[in-house]
């Protein structure tokens, strides 16, 4: 790895997705952080349009810095889908100087958006591992596993409300019918043995008369 002056607010060190460049003092918003270069490349020359590298920083149609060159430090930054800085191109100076878009602390990695077409060709392929992507998935994650969670829990409680109602019409089909006796409706009157006459009544009171 190249050296880098101790008066530089950054350091090469390792990161999620490899090598990466970490402020080691306070960056202001908006303060110049370093410069992005390596030699320029003229699309309209053959052998030159030729080199493929994921260091080539594109300024216009026509020119190209190539900045997979070991002093180029700045192609040490990361992408990040929610970056802290950010690259000021300038075409006609080909020129990109890497800009702090909010205040950076130390031990931050320092990250900017690639772009799209940078996005497409080599991140979306293998899924973006930056921070906020990262982020993003665990929540998904996260999410699903709750909401998994709850189906096996209602299916539970589906599954033992069925269990109860089983075993509670099993009860009831096993449970013995009760027999009520009936009768015929009419009361059998007990007598004494004889047959009673027919009655007659003394001093208002009914009396029976043997036959």
């Amino acid at each position: 790895m190249p050296a880098i002056p101790t008066s530089k607010p950054y350091r090469i060190g390792r990161s999620k997705t490899g090598l990466g460049l970490f402020a080691t003092k306070p960056i202001k918003k908006g303060e110049k952080i370093i410069r992005y270069f390596g030699p320029i490349l003229d699309s309209k020359k053959k052998d030159e349009d030729a080199i493929e590298n994921k260091y080539l920083f594109e300024l216009n149609n026509r020119w190209t810095i190539d900045g997979s060159v070991r002093e180029n430090v700045a192609r040490y930054i990361n992408h990040s889908c929610k970056p802290n800085a950010e690259s000021d191109v300038r075409p006609r100076k080909r020129k990109v100087i890497i800009r702090a878009i909010k205040d950076i602390e130390p031990g931050d990695e320092i990250n900017y958006d690639y772009g799209t077409d940078y996005f497409k060709a080599y991140l979306k392929p293998i899924g973006c591992k930056c921070e906020a992507c990262e982020k993003k998935r665990a929540k998904k994650r996260a999410e699903a596993r709750a909401e998994k969670a709850l189906l096996k829990e209602k299916e539970a409680r589906k599954a033992q409300r069925k269990v109860e109602k089983t075993a509670k019409t099993t009860k009831s089909k096993k449970a013995p019918k009760t027999k009520t006796a009936r009768g015929t409706g009419k009361t059998k009157r007990a007598t004494s043995g004889a047959k009673r006459g027919k009655g007659k009544t003394l001093n208002g009171h009914r009396v029976a008369v043997s036959a």
